[in-house]
């Protein structure tokens, strides 16, 4: 799945196998969506992908991305204000269309994010 995002994550752009997971927008629980495929999962930086799976992070089936007013209304140092600058932009996708996250998932993951606001 990293792959299909040419290696990097897909909220930074950081190219650092090292530093990347494969986050699953629907957990692995789930039987019936949480199948380990392309579709169901963005590389995100672990920093990104502990905040994603907090509800720190939303994105928004037109893959915009969202930062929670808890985020927003904290005032700290230069990683603090990256992950704040995310707010409002857009994902960055696969080049291959069929790689792009699901939308119904990111539609249910993202009202897991506003429901924890």
């Amino acid at each position: 799945m990293i792959g299909a995002y040419r290696g990097r994550c897909a909220l930074s752009g950081l190219p650092e196998p090292m530093l990347l997971d494969a986050a699953h927008i629907i957990e692995d629980r789930d039987e019936r969506l949480g199948q380990p495929i392309v579709r169901n999962g963005i590389p995100l930086s672990k920093i990104h992908h502990a905040a994603f799976d907090a509800h720190l992070i939303g994105i928004d089936p037109d893959y915009r991305l969202h930062v929670s007013e808890r985020l927003l209304t904290q005032n700290d140092g230069p990683m603090l204000e990256a992950i704040k600058g995310l707010d409002g932009g857009l994902l960055r996708l696969p080049k291959r269309p069929q790689d792009c996250p699901d939308r119904d998932r990111l539609a249910l993951r993202f009202e897991r994010f506003k429901a924890a606001a």
